[in-house]
């Protein structure tokens, strides 16, 4: 399987990530692949492609009916993303900058105080269960 840095490089592969991300928040219990032709404009072959290798990371998962595939995110393997990132925002601040823009000051601050607990807490846990013996 593909290093999952290697296979969210590709930007149409983001931009499918995007999609199906939003499309969840809206509600959507699936996404087609002719609606994600149509949303980014990308040939059927291509997007049939970057899905197989999103399919292979486990990024994406794949409801059949009939002739009809629909693609959902799978989300969870972005956690080594994320344990990988944490550490750079809890250190550098860019968490309070990322979180500043879109809530009032005092919201932002709690926000900011809240997320860096729970993300200094869970890279610490998972930091320390890698640690275990047999794992």
């Amino acid at each position: 399987m593909a290093d999952i840095f290697d296979v969210i490089a590709d930007g149409t592969r983001r931009d499918i990530l995007r999609l199906l991300l939003d499309r969840a928040s809206a509600g959507q219990d699936g996404t087609s692949v002719s609606h994600i032709v149509g949303e980014l404009g990308v040939s059927q072959p291509t997007v049939s492609k970057h899905l197989k290798v999103l399919r292979e990371a486990h990024l994406v998962s794949v409801r059949e009916e009939g002739q009809h595939r629909f693609y959902s995110l799978s989300a969870e393997p972005l956690d080594e993303v994320d344990d990988w990132l944490v550490p750079f925002f809890t250190q550098t601040g860019d968490l309070e900058v990322a979180v500043a823009g879109t809530l009032p000051d005092s919201a932002a601050h709690a926000a900011e105080v809240v997320g860096r607990a729970a993300a200094s807490a869970k890279h610490a846990v998972a930091t320390a269960w890698r640690r275990l013996p047999g794992r």
